[in-house]
C-alpha cells in the first residue's frame, strides 16, 4: 500500500539554541524566533513543541511561554498535543512546567 499525498505531515515545532531535534519539522534558535514560529502557526494544529529553557547568552524561553500564557488567558490557548520541556536547567524546565500546565496546556519534562 501506498500512503497518500495528502496525509497530513505532522507538525513538531522546536525552540532550541543547540539541539538538532531530528523529529523537529521546524526549529527556532531564540526566543524572537520562536515567538515567530508560533505566530506562523496561530491557526494550526502543533502536534508536538519542544522548549529549552537556556537559549545562549541572556535569552530564555520565558518570552513563548508568556505569548502561551497571555493566549490561554484571552480564551484562545495555541492548540497544542504535548509541549515537551527538555531543559538541562531543572530550576528553569519545572518554571515552565508549572506555568503552562496551569493554563492548561498538556507538558511532559523529557530528554531531547
Amino acid at each position: 500500500m501506498y500512503e497518500s499525498a495528502s496525509t497530513p505531515q505532522p507538525v513538531i515545532l522546536g525552540i532550541d539554541d543547540l539541539r538538532p531535534l531530528p523529529r523537529a519539522t521546524r526549529i527556532a534558535r531564540t526566543s524572537r524566533e520562536g515567538i515567530r514560529l508560533l505566530e506562523e502557526h496561530r491557526d494550526r494544529y502543533i502536534d508536538e513543541l519542544w522548549l529549552d529553557h537556556d537559549l545562549g547568552g541572556e535569552d530564555d524561553i520565558l518570552p513563548v511561554v508568556t505569548l502561551l500564557e497571555e493566549a490561554a488567558f484571552s480564551g484562545r490557548p495555541f492548540r497544542i498535543g504535548t509541549v515537551f520541556v527538555h531543559s538541562a536547567n531543572p530550576i528553569g524546565a519545572a518554571r515552565v512546567v508549572q506555568a503552562l500546565t496551569r493554563w492548561d496546556y498538556e507538558v511532559r519534562r523529557a530528554t531531547a
